[in-house]
């Protein structure tokens, strides 16, 4: 099989060690369109089991031809974009009919431009394949299915620094300039209807192991959660974002005063954005520097019955900077998932849904569940599962 990888940035690395210490991958492309990505990318690669797989094009996605030539010569797609990347590739890959695999969501109006508009294609989209949307989605399905019924669902997933420092003890781990922050409202099930509530609210202590406490507040449920047999029934569900103590109330302050607003206002007679002003002012504060070292932190937690009895399941995963590779914790989790996804449908194992769209949590699930875990295990990224 032949893997190809869209984005040579923090993410499309791993998904491209992934792919390329498999023996049944017999080469991986990786694609930029900078040839400085392509060359880091390479140097980061180079004396690695399987590195001779690899090769390196510089690509233009807005070049819909030469994007489709290039999809149309492999099995499968990872794409380790950046959203807007993504609204091209998306496209260009349904015309190749070449299945894709996607770090990110597409803005629900447009989702549905493009499946009006890609009814027939044999390709198809795997959207939010990543750690977060991806993972605690997969997991909340598997955990959920162990029940007769499944009553609440809370989720608490982030990646945070090892080592915390002002002024938000928090660092950029997923790539690009921009913190990942918004201020609009959240989504929660709450008596069983999907509603929202303030972003960084109902904030909460978090232990982890190994690590410590932590805190988790409201970033949003994913309402498509409630669309799985297995979940459309819940009474309660949260999905909440984990960082070090502090954060919320920090970015709480920020949202309050408007510094989160993508409202352009005057300031001296130039127009600003709020929230590029403050990515701006804060990017060399948050942005990864080659000595910082990450660790992602996953908790979710289902409670039900099963043969009458009232229980509740939980699974756990703390991951860390990897020393030896030299990977981020969240390119591990996140980029390693997109790849073990999409070897699934070269494989073979994961077949066209019939639909062009789907998320991962609507496919892996038995045998293909199995796998994704047991793959990620041999990465040494583990879960530790109870009540099941």
């Amino acid at each position: 099989m032949r893997i190809l990888i869209l984005g040579g940035g923090l993410m499309g690395p791993a998904a491209a060690y992934n792919a390329m210490i498999d023996p049944d991958v017999l080469g991986v492309t990786v694609c930029d369109l900078s040839g400085e990505q392509l060359d880091s990318c390479r140097e980061r690669l180079s004396g690695k089991p399987g590195a001779n797989k690899v090769s390196y094009r510089a690509l233009d996605l807005n070049d819909r031809a030469a994007a489709v030539s290039v999809m149309s010569d492999h099995d499968a797609i990872v794409a380790a974009l950046p959203r807007a990347a993504s609204l091209l590739a998306v496209p260009e890959a349904l015309e190749a009919g070449t299945p894709l695999v996607d770090l990110t969501r597409i803005p629900d109006d447009t989702l549905a431009q493009m499946k009006e508009e890609s009814v027939d294609s044999e390709g198809f989209i795997v959207l939010g394949c990543g750690l977060e949307p991806g993972l605690t989605e997969i997991v909340a399905r598997y955990l959920a299915e162990t029940m007769d019924h499944a009553d609440e669902l809370h989720i608490k997933c982030g990646g945070i620094p090892k080592h915390p420092a002002p002024p938000l003890s928090y660092k950029i781990v997923f790539g690009g300039r921009h913190l990942p922050l918004r201020d609009t409202d959240s989504h929660v099930v709450s008596d069983g209807i999907l509603t929202t509530v303030p972003r960084y609210s109902g904030v909460e202590s978090v232990t982890f192991e190994g690590v410590g406490e932590c805190q988790a507040w409201h970033e949003g449920f994913m309402p498509w959660l409630l669309e799985l047999d297995a979940l459309k029934d819940i009474s309660q569900g949260t999905q909440k974002t984990v960082r070090w103590p502090g954060y919320a109330e920090k970015v709480t302050a920020l949202k309050e005063m408007g510094m989160l607003s993508m409202e352009p206002i005057e300031v001296d007679g130039v127009t600003v954005i709020p929230k590029h002003v403050l990515d701006a002012v804060n990017y060399e504060y948050v942005k990864m520097q080659p000595e910082d070292r990450d660790i992602t932190t996953f908790r979710v937690e289902v409670s039900g019955v099963r043969d009458g009895e009232t229980v509740h399941t939980r699974a756990d995963m703390v991951d860390h900077f990897d020393e030896t590779l030299g990977f981020t914790s969240m390119a591990r989790t996140t980029a390693f998932t997109a790849a073990i996804v999409a070897r699934m449908i070269a494989r073979g194992d994961l077949k066209h849904p019939g639909t062009p769209f789907i998320t991962p949590e609507q496919v892996i699930s038995g045998p293909l569940f199995d796998r994704l875990i047991s793959d990620l295990g041999s990465s040494d990224i583990s879960f530790q599962i109870t009540g099941v």
